[in-house]
C-alpha cells in the first residue's frame, strides 16, 4: 500500500514538473534566507525586488528573480498551495501555457501595483523612499493561476461561482488593505481571467464529470 501511494505521489509530481521545480527553488532560497543575517537578508531581497527603482534600471532580471523568493509564510504552506492550484493548472494547460499565464500575471500585476505606488509618490501621499520598497514573492503569479482555473471547470454554474469567489476574495482584500500589493493581487486575478484564449483546446478532467481519481492520476502523454 505504501509503495502504491509512493508511486501515486511520484506520478503526480512528474505530471507537473514545472510546479515542483519551482518549489525546489523556493526551498533553496528560503533556506538561504534562514541562514542569512538580518542585514544580508535585506540586501538579498532588496536587490531582487520589483520596486520602482529596479523596474526602471533592470526590469527583466528583477521580474524573474523576484518570483524565486517567498514573502513570508511557511514553505510547506506553499507546497499545499502549489499542489492545489499550480500543479492542477500545469497538468491541464501543459507546462508552457501554465508558465505563460503565471509570468504574464506576475509581470502585469507588478507594473500596475508599482504604477499605483509611483502615482502615490507623485501625489505626495507616500514618501519618495518607497520607490526602493521591498516587493518580491510568488503571490501575483499564484493569484493569476488561481483565477485562470475558473476555465478548468466545465461551462455552467460552477465556473461562475468559482470566478466570483476568486474576485470577491481578492477584491475584499484590496478594499480592506488598500496597499499596492493588494492592488497587484486583484490585478493578477483580472489578468488570469483574461487568459481564457490560452486555455482554448485544453480539456479538463472536470469536463468528463467529477472523478477524484482523474484529478490525481498521471496524464497521458500528448
Amino acid at each position: 500500500m505504501l509503495n502504491r501511494a509512493a508511486r501515486g505521489v511520484e506520478n503526480y509530481v512528474r505530471s507537473a514538473p514545472g510546479t515542483y521545480l519551482w518549489l525546489l527553488i523556493l526551498l533553496i532560497t528560503t533556506g538561504i534566507l534562514k541562514r542569512a543575517s538580518p542585514r544580508a537578508e535585506h540586501w538579498i531581497l532588496e536587490r531582487r525586488s520589483t520596486n520602482i527603482h529596479y523596474l526602471l534600471q533592470d526590469p527583466l532580471r528583477v521580474l524573474i528573480q523576484s518570483a524565486l523568493w517567498i514573502d513570508g509564510g511557511s514553505w510547506l504552506f506553499y507546497v499545499l498551495l502549489y499542489t492545489l492550484f499550480h500543479a492542477q493548472a500545469e497538468r491541464w494547460l501543459g507546462t508552457w501555457r501554465w508558465l505563460t499565464v503565471a509570468f504574464v500575471c506576475h509581470v502585469l500585476a507588478t507594473y500596475v501595483s508599482e504604477g499605483v505606488l509611483a502615482w502615490a509618490i507623485h501625489e505626495g501621499t507616500v514618501p519618495a523612499s518607497k520607490r526602493y520598497t521591498l516587493d518580491y514573492g510568488v503571490s501575483y503569479a499564484l493569484a493569476g493561476v488561481i483565477a485562470v482555473l475558473a476555465y478548468w471547470w466545465p461551462r455552467g454554474w460552477m465556473r461562475w461561482v468559482y470566478a466570483a469567489g476568486v474576485l470577491v476574495f481578492y477584491g475584499v482584500a484590496m478594499l480592506r488593505g488598500r496597499t499596492f500589493t493588494d492592488v497587484g493581487h486583484f490585478t493578477a486575478t483580472l489578468v488570469g481571467l483574461g487568459c481564457y484564449p490560452i486555455t482554448r483546446g485544453r480539456v479538463s478532467v472536470m469536463a468528463r464529470g467529477w472523478r477524484w481519481r482523474g484529478l490525481v492520476a498521471a496524464l497521458p502523454l500528448e
